[in-house]
């Protein structure tokens, strides 16, 4: 579809360009969350793996990526329209519905290129948090590339795009429940299966190296988080505020349930629990941001923060290493977020809200339907491909996918980069 420029709204895409340098800060915000969870000796690896993310899948994106996500009316994957970034200054992604979303936009398509950039800069990264201390810094290269294109722009497609089989079937995802949180934490987890764990884990004591970086990483995230849900209204409008005020009222609600489980159980109120809950509420609100309102934000939030506590005491029992929690905080908050959207979407909030939540007047369970449906499909094709995608690497790359034990002991700065993040020698 064509851009009009007497559309254009200033106001809305002053928004949205600074929604988009809000989320791009969210990048650096998970590397400084994660790298103060990570053992000295890992710190920069953790922080290169993230900000090498940025470059990439940037670049990625302009070539192929964007058009594999919005391009052409096939309801399985994009094609290669804008290849190239080629249109995609004047055109919007094809409406093959009939109702013209993107009539509705009023801000120029290029715009919205650099928005749905920033969302699969830091999907990726997110899986990161989960193969800390152990992923060869090459292996991590090649498996961001194709991931990004074979994994994260179909998946965008399906849910994003109004070509796409779910967007076609109803099931709804904000600012990316399913295409961001479910999808890179459910391939974080077949990450951690592959790669195997860490080595002494869990008989090993493996603390955080800094948790005021991670503290200080959390309070990026949060305020980055404003632009990633409320910059997903496209508007600077009334939805905007609801999913700002909506996004804020979930991390505040999964903090404080976070830490009251936390010192039930454990005797104690912990920064990082604090910081994780945060997160944790961030996560599940992002699927609802726009389509909830009144107290739902709170409840959603609430429950993410206990489900998402309980979810981490799972994974020693189940014997998985997952580093940070990934598996935890993004695909279980990830699917508590998506599943309760079912619940709780109301049409007065959002009109793109047809199926009203179960909890909402007239509302039925037609909506949770579409939502497990969304959530399937997504675990399904992450899972699987994000497997294939390692073992292909694992036997393709020169020494595989892992580091070996003795650069696993020295630690990946050293191991990968040469570089060592804190010098305590005199200068």
């Amino acid at each position: 579809m064509e851009f009009l420029p007497e559309s254009l709204n200033a106001g809305d895409t002053a928004w949205v360009l600074t929604s988009i340098a809000l989320v791009l800060f969210m990048t650096p915000g998970l590397a400084f969350f994660y790298g103060g969870m990570v053992r000295s000796k890992n710190v920069l690896g953790m922080l290169m793996q993230n900000f090498f993310s940025m470059g990439l899948v940037s670049v990625i994106w302009a070539v192929v990526g964007y058009s594999l996500a919005f391009g052409g009316t096939n309801k399985w994957i994009g094609n290669f329209d804008f290849v190239g970034l080629k249109d995609a200054s004047t055109m919007y992604p094809a409406d093959p519905s009939g109702v013209e979303w993107f009539s509705l936009f009023t801000i120029p398509p290029i715009v919205f290129v650099a928005f749905q950039l920033m969302f699969a800069i830091i999907t990726p990264a997110l899986i990161t948090g989960a193969i800390a201390d152990r992923m060869r810094f090459s292996a991590w290269v090649w498996f961001l590339g194709l991931w990004a294109v074979l994994v994260y722009s179909p998946v965008a497609h399906w849910v994003f795009s109004p070509a796409g089989w779910l967007f076609e079937r109803g099931a709804l995802d904000f600012a990316g429940g399913a295409v961001v949180h479910i999808n890179a934490g459910i391939a974080a987890l077949v990450a951690v299966l592959v790669l195997g764990k860490r080595k002494g884990w869990p008989q090993k004591v493996m603390p955080p190296h800094s948790l005021p970086l991670t503290m200080l990483g959390t309070g990026i995230l949060w305020f980055g988080w404003f632009g990633f849900n409320a910059g997903s209204a496209l508007t600077s409008g009334g939805i905007a505020g609801q999913a700002l005020l909506n996004t804020h009222m979930a991390a505040a609600a999964a903090m404080l349930s976070w830490l009251v489980v936390e010192k039930v159980k454990g005797g104690h109120a912990t920064t990082l629990g604090a910081a994780s809950g945060a997160v944790a509420g961030l996560v599940a609100i992002t699927p609802c941001a726009g389509f909830v309102g009144g107290l739902a934000p709170i409840i959603i939030g609430a429950i993410a923060g206990i489900v998402c506590y309980l979810a981490i005491s799972m994974k020693n029992k189940l014997g998985y290493d997952d580093s940070l929690d990934v598996v935890g905080v993004h695909l279980v908050g990830g699917i508590v977020g998506s599943l309760l959207l079912g619940f709780f979407a109301d049409p007065k909030i959002n009109s793109l809200v047809v199926d009203a939540g179960l909890f909402i007047n007239d509302g039925g369970t037609a909506l949770l339907m579409d939502q497990l449906v969304a959530v399937a499909a997504t675990l399904a094709f992450s899972g699987v491909m994000t497997f294939v995608i390692l073992k292909v690497l694992q036997v393709a790359l020169p020494g595989g996918i892992r580091v070996d034990d003795e650069d696993e002991e020295r630690g990946l700065d050293l191991s990968q980069h040469s570089e060592v993040a804190y010098s305590y020698a005199e200068r």
